[in-house]
């Protein structure tokens, strides 16, 4: 057990950043929330999930919606406690423990205002080693585990519980509810035991964002930034570019579009369109191609700062390194990758982990 204080934070929304393929929500305000929180509770106790009981109760804390309006509108740590009260009562039973739903950005550690606020401790597990925009695309599923029951709630003081047909309902009637409640709510969900957690959850999502904040902190020069975290991921880096172009809309409750990177020195001649649902998914060569896409993660780093550029903060002139890195294992796997692989959103092409196509990068 370690505590996740003020000094822990900082390394995990920075690392959380590039875990994020792009989206999870503005890390920055997730750091402001956590560190409130902190500041008025004290650290939060940080469990490994092998140190989690097999009779604990876990429930995942998540902000939902669209990360593009969180600009406008923050998530309240006090809609996050009703939504974890409200499954409570609905379950009869107090939960023990909390995990974040993905390891990225800002739904990285919005469960740490509640566990504070709670007094309870949060678990180094999450439901997906990266970020997604879809509530079913969780590794729970994969071993049949569901959502629902659910509770959900917003800035109105709306708060309900979901009992749904399986996790597909439950994105849709949340986003729904989302879209009409302005684009941001707040949700408990995927309740579970501790023996399933450890089952089900990827582990030490947390410790691994650590690692890369702290890595980004301390390198020098900047510039070599994208290539340590290639290598301490395995990883590849794809293109160093410019942003020449940057389509950005919020629909049907995502922060949706398209970044186009253009190379520049060695790459020169060559480009990338980059397309997000929240999260980068896919990034296309001139010729259509792709050389990294879901479930893989794909990122862009700031070449002059090293910093990670989420989708939702990616800008026309930004100088850029995009990266691929490898998912966690189970995502590969044959029900892993019909689940989230490029055809699950609509892209026509087959997946192929981003090591097996390194060869044929446009860096080359």
């Amino acid at each position: 057990m370690r505590q996740l204080d003020e000094a822990l934070l900082e390394d995990i929304v920075v690392g959380s950043t590039v875990l994020g393929s792009g989206g999870g929500g503005d890390p920055y305000i997730g750091k402001l929330l956590a560190r409130d929180a902190i500041r008025r509770f004290g650290p939060v106790p940080l469990y490994s999930l092998e140190e989690v009981p097999s009779d604990a109760r876990v429930a995942s804390i998540a902000a939902f919606g669209a990360p593009g309006v969180l600009v406008e509108k923050l998530p309240r740590p006090g809609d996050a406690v009703a939504a974890l009260e409200a499954l409570e009562a609905h379950l009869g039973y107090a939960f023990t423990h909390l995990a974040p739903i993905e390891a990225g950005g800002l739904n990285s550690v919005v469960p740490v205002p509640v566990a504070a606020r709670r007094g309870l401790p949060m678990v180094d597990a999450d439901g997906m080693g990266r970020a997604w925009p879809t509530i079913d695309l969780v590794t729970p599923a994969l071993y049949g585990g569901r959502a629902t029951p659910l509770a959900l709630a917003d800035e109105h003081s709306n708060v309900f519980v979901l009992q749904s047909a399986n996790s597909e309902w439950a994105e849709k009637i949340c986003r729904a509810a989302t879209v009409a409640s302005g684009c941001i709510t707040v949700l408990a969900l995927y309740p579970m035991s501790g023996r399933e957690a450890v089952e089900r959850l990827v582990d030490a999502p947390l410790a691994r964002a650590a690692r890369l904040g702290s890595l980004i902190r301390s390198t020098r020069p900047r510039a070599a930034i994208a290539e340590r975290i290639v290598a301490d991921g395995g990883g590849v880096l794809i293109l160093e570019g410019s942003v020449t172009l940057v389509e950005r809309r919020t629909e049907r409750g995502w922060t949706m579009g398209s970044a186009t990177v253009c190379g520049i020195g060695e790459n020169s001649g060559k480009s990338l369109q980059l397309l997000f649902q929240n999260e980068y998914l896919v990034a296309l060569r001139d010729d259509g191609s792709p050389p990294v896409s879901t479930p893989d993660l794909i990122m862009t780093v700031a070449l002059e700062t090293g910093e990670p550029v989420p989708a939702e903060e990616i800008r026309y002139g930004h100088r850029v390194a995009v990266i691929g890195l490898p998912c966690d294992r189970r995502w590969r796997s044959e029900e892993g990758v019909r689940r989230s692989g490029p055809r699950r959103f609509g892209y026509d092409f087959e997946y192929v982990p981003v090591e097996q196509v390194a060869s044929a990068s446009p860096r080359d």
